[in-house]
C-alpha cells in the first residue's frame, strides 16, 4: 500500500481511540479486520483505498468465506470496512463506500440442542438433599415448565407468581414485552417446597423469588453454575445449560401440539420465524425415526 493509504488507516484508528473513545478491544478488532483487506490489496496490487471497487470487496469477502470464516465474523469485517470508508468520505479521501451494499454470506442456522423426555425426567427426578437443592429444583422445573429465558427467571419476584392459578407473569421479556405463562403442576409443587425454605432466612423487603444463601437475588451466572453443579453431583454427564431447558420445552410442546403460534406466544418470540426453528427440530426427530424404521430407508451395512 502507498504510504498515504497507510497514514489514512493510522488516522482512522486515532479517531476511533481519541474522538470516538472506542475501547481497546474494539480498536484491535477493527485493526485485525481491516488488515485482511490490506492483505487483499497487496495481493491485487491496489495501492490506494479510492481504487477499491464494490467488486473487490465482494471478491475479498467471498475469499474469506471460502477459508471457512463464519458469517458473523464476515459481517463484523464488513462493518469495520464500512466505518473506515465513512471516515474517508468525511475527509473527502474517497468518492464512495464500496462496502455499503455488500452482505456477508448467510450461515446455516444451527439447530438448538435439546433433551429428550427421558433425559428431562432424569434431570428433574434426581432428588434433593438440601435447602439449596430444593431451590435449584424449583428453578429447573420452572425453566422446563414455562420455557423461561435465564434473564426472565432471575428477574422473577414473589408477586409475579400466582401458584393457586398455576400462572406467572414475565415483566422483563425481550424487547420489554410482558407475557403471562402457565406453570405445570410439578413446578408448582417444587416452588411451594422452595417457598417454605426461602422464608427462613430472607428479609421481608427482598422481592426476588429465588435468592442466594445471603438472602439476596440470585444472579444469572449463579443459576448457570448451580445447574452445572447439579448435573455433576447427580452423575449427569451431558453439559446442560438453562437455555437447553427452554429449547426442550419448546420442542416437546410443538411435537405434541403442532401449534406453532401457541409456542411462539409462550416463548415470547416477536417473529414467528424465530419459533420455526423448532419445526426443523421436530422434522429432524421424525427423519431419524424414519431412517431407523422404514425398511427401504435403512442403509446397508458395509
Amino acid at each position: 500500500m502507498h504510504a498515504d493509504a497507510l497514514q489514512m488507516l493510522a488516522d482512522f484508528f486515532d479517531q476511533l481511540t481519541i474522538e470516538k473513545r472506542a475501547s481497546e478491544h474494539t480498536v484491535k478488532s477493527y485493526q485485525r479486520d481491516i488488515k485482511h483487506l490490506t492483505n487483499y490489496c497487496l495481493e491485487k496490487s491496489i495501492h490506494h483505498w479510492a481504487n477499491l471497487k464494490q467488486s473487490d470487496i465482494r471478491a475479498h469477502i467471498a475469499s474469506r468465506h471460502r477459508q471457512g470464516i463464519s458469517s458473523t465474523s464476515l459481517q463484523r469485517e464488513l462493518s469495520a470496512i464500512r466505518s473506515f470508508y465513512n471516515f474517508l468520505l468525511k475527509k473527502r479521501l474517497a468518492d464512495c463506500n464500496p462496502a455499503q451494499h455488500i452482505k456477508a454470506p448467510k450461515q446455516a442456522r444451527k439447530l438448538p440442542k435439546t433433551l429428550d423426555v427421558d433425559q428431562i425426567n432424569g434431570l428433574l427426578e434426581a432428588g434433593t438433599n438440601s435447602a439449596l437443592e430444593i431451590r435449584d429444583l424449583a428453578m429447573f422445573e420452572l425453566f422446563y415448565s414455562s420455557g423461561l429465558r435465564l434473564s426472565e427467571l432471575a428477574a422473577l419476584n414473589l408477586t409475579d407468581v400466582d401458584l393457586p392459578d398455576n400462572s406467572l407473569i414475565v415483566r422483563t421479556g425481550k424487547g420489554g414485552k410482558s407475557r403471562i405463562l402457565p406453570i405445570g403442576s410439578k413446578a408448582v409443587t417444587a416452588i411451594n417446597n422452595w417457598l417454605q425454605q426461602r422464608l427462613k432466612n430472607v428479609a421481608v423487603s427482598e422481592s426476588a423469588l429465588f435468592v442466594s444463601t445471603r438472602g439476596t437475588r440470585l444472579g444469572q451466572r449463579s443459576i448457570e453454575l448451580r445447574l452445572e453443579q447439579w448435573c455433576k453431583k447427580k452423575g449427569i454427564a451431558e453439559h446442560i445449560h438453562p437455555h437447553m431447558l427452554r429449547h426442550s420445552f419448546a420442542s416437546h410442546l410443538l411435537e405434541s401440539s403442532q401449534d406453532l403460534r401457541a409456542v411462539q406466544e409462550l416463548l415470547g418470540h416477536s417473529n414467528i420465524s424465530t419459533t420455526q426453528i423448532y419445526t426443523h427440530l421436530d422434522f429432524q426427530h421424525l427423519a431419524d425415526v424414519y431412517d431407523r424404521a422404514h425398511p427401504r430407508a435403512k442403509k446397508k451395512s458395509e
